[in-house]
């Protein structure tokens, strides 16, 4: 059973930094893409950035250059680290497993698999 628990959300002020980590079990975790995805109150999901097998990465325009992700496949675990983070950043923020290795979808659902999210507030 594919198991996604995200951790590091939490209350902010803008221009700070949060990092984001989520833990995957019940599959082959280096073999697949990962994204984050977000959804603001109120809005529909939005995809922010992946990273495939080969760990290329990918990012929406509303996040490039302010959010990095990385995965480290010994540890089973997916990151975004998020810096000058804005007021329209506040959401809740998920971790999504696709069921393709290379190419990184930028539609939010075409991910099979998305945890139960951490909410992120970005507030002063």
């Amino acid at each position: 059973e594919v198991q996604l628990v995200e951790s590091g959300g939490g209350l902010v002020q803008p221009g700070g930094s949060l990092r984001l980590s989520c833990a995957a079990s019940g599959f082959t975790f280096s073999s697949y893409v990962m994204s984050w995805v977000r959804q603001a109150p109120g809005k529909g999901l939005e995809w922010l950035s992946g990273i495939n097998s080969h760990s290329s990465t990918r990012y929406a325009d509303s996040v490039r250059g302010r959010f990095t992700i990385s995965r480290d496949n010994a540890k089973n675990t997916l990151y975004l680290q998020m810096n000058s983070l804005k007021p329209e950043d506040t959401a809740v923020y998920y971790c999504a497993k696709d069921r393709r290795s290379v190419s990184i979808s930028s539609s939010p659902y075409d991910y099979e698999d998305r945890g139960q999210g951490t909410q992120v507030t970005v507030s002063s």
